[in-house]
């Protein structure tokens, strides 16, 4: 494989569709101190409720509403920091509010899958043994399981770039670290439970660690720092060390393409 084909993206329908909204089914505003305003829909973590807080993100954005400085959507709700100065909590509610009666008709932007070079086990993924052995599996079975489905890309969070993918099989599930790491290498790609995620920057962490990426999810160089977004998917592909070395060289010196 080129270097040019180490990361590429493919274009995934996008679904757009959801169950009938309902008038009875209305958003829940909750305040964050002075100038933060949570909107919550159900409470439960699914693809459906995602979808929800992404067409109100999408919507929200494409308005350009001034005093909006900043919005953070979850698995399950969208966190709205304004300036009370510019515009007030009331008005923000009657905008709000406006949205519900529109919800269904929203479109989103079609989801990217973007498959991701991973180097399993060894001391790329020293906890890859201990996964296999928890599932009764071996390495190479942990490694097909975990590199043959796309994920879903439910949130970026805990560190720039985080991503928080839902999908995966409960036949790798594995319980976090009973006393976590105090420094986990950037892309590195963890368990947790029946999630699965990839570490964009060095920090503390207590996920089980099965192998770890030469992309760089975050690089505040780059126009966009963020290479994944909520809402796409991702597709893990296992390589060799050579291979793994060959594409960290060709990040380092600006040369890897990325495909689109």
């Amino acid at each position: 494989m080129g270097i040019e084909e180490g990361l590429t993206e493919k274009k995934r329908g996008c679904d757009n569709k959801m169950k009938k909204y309902r008038d009875d089914e209305k958003f829940r505003y909750l305040t964050a101190g002075d100038k933060a305003i949570v909107l919550e829909f159900e409470n439960k973590i699914n693809k459906e409720t995602n979808l929800l807080v992404r067409k109100i993100y999408y919507f929200i954005s494409k308005k350009n509403i001034e005093g909006i400085e900043e919005m953070v959507p979850t698995y399950r709700s969208l966190i709205i920091y304004y300036d009370p100065q510019k515009i007030k909590y009331e008005n923000l509610i009657q905008r709000f509010k406006k949205i519900e009666t529109s919800i269904t008709e929203i479109t989103i932007p079609i989801a990217r899958v973007t498959e991701i070079p991973v180097l399993y086990g060894g001391g790329c993924g020293p906890d890859l043994e201990f996964v296999a052995q928890y599932n009764k599996l071996s390495t190479k079975e942990v490694i097909k399981i975990h590199s043959e489905k796309e994920y879903f890309i439910y949130m970026l969070g805990f560190l720039p770039g985080f991503t928080y993918l839902g999908g995966m099989s409960d036949k790798i599930a594995t319980p976090r670290l009973e006393k976590p790491r105090l420094k986990v290498s950037g892309g590195s790609v963890g368990i947790a439970e029946k999630q699965t995620g990839i570490y964009p920057i060095e920090s503390p962490g207590g996920w089980q660690i099965i192998g770890r990426t030469p992309i760089k999810l975050y690089d505040p160089k780059r126009s966009f720092p963020f290479l994944l977004k909520s809402g796409d998917y991702v597709r893990f592909y296992p390589i060799g060390r050579e291979q793994f070395k060959e594409i960290k060289k060709s990040i380092e010196e600006g040369d890897y393409i990325f495909l689109s």
